[in-house]
């Protein structure tokens, strides 16, 4: 199987919001993709391409109204009395997963990182986070932070490892059950500190997925330190 990293389009929505629903409990509502595609010029969103594209392993059931609201961050900003219809998904699976963020000032904010199911586990969403830091790296930002529901301690350990530290708890953050969202910031993305750190691990990643078979083209493997 080959990945092709790659920029978000609005083709790419009604995948998107598959994944959103199969993901989450409360997805955002497909507006807030056309908001954050189009008007949005703060907001940087990623996807893993499959080649070739694959069948579903069972029918994916016809879409219902987007629920208006989701995990977070956008959900806060994104009007709850409108609901619009959720595209129906292609038949096939084109997408392993996704990722946002936006830059404010000199601060990059990660806003979503969402893999299909039956894709974890393998290393993509750790890609998918490498990605965003190359991301941030590349508008010039110089911290890089994000919000993680305090239950989800495999998120945190994983943004732990990559330099994430705790920065403090928004209070019933989440839009869906009210749970706490711990804070979470890097150091100075260009400090040697983290870039050392960072590059050792993308290496370990990208040597980790070569030697599984996955054929990675695309951002972040082109830049591949040598």
């Amino acid at each position: 199987m080959a990945i092709r990293v790659e920029r978000m389009t609005m083709r790419d929505v009604p995948e998107v919001m598959a994944i959103e629903r199969e993901s989450f409990s409360a997805p955002w509502p497909v507006d807030a993709y056309r908001r954050e595609l189009i008007e949005n010029r703060m907001a940087h969103y990623f996807l893993l391409r499959l080649f070739p594209a694959i069948q579903p392993e069972v029918e994916e059931p016809e879409p219902e109204e987007a629920m208006p609201a989701r995990r977070g961050f956008l959900g806060l900003l994104v009007p709850r009395l409108w609901r619009p219809q959720v595209p129906p998904a292609p038949r096939t699976i084109s997408i392993a997963g996704y990722a946002g963020l936006w830059l404010m000032v000199d601060e990059a904010h990660i806003t979503t990182i969402g893999v299909r199911p039956r894709f974890r586990r393998r290393g993509y969403g750790e890609l998918l986070l490498v990605t965003l830091i190359e991301a941030a790296l590349d508008i010039n930002a110089r911290w890089l932070t994000l919000e993680v529901r305090v239950s989800n301690d495999l998120a945190q350990q994983l943004y732990r490892k990559y330099g994430f530290h705790d920065a403090g708890i928004r209070r019933r953050y989440y839009t869906d059950n009210h749970e706490d969202a711990l804070i979470m910031w890097t150091d100075e993305l260009h400090s040697a500190a983290f870039q050392d750190n960072y590059r050792r691990l993308k290496e370990r990643l990208l040597d980790r997925l070569e030697q599984e078979g996955l054929v990675l083209a695309g951002w972040p493997a082109a830049r591949r330190i040598t």
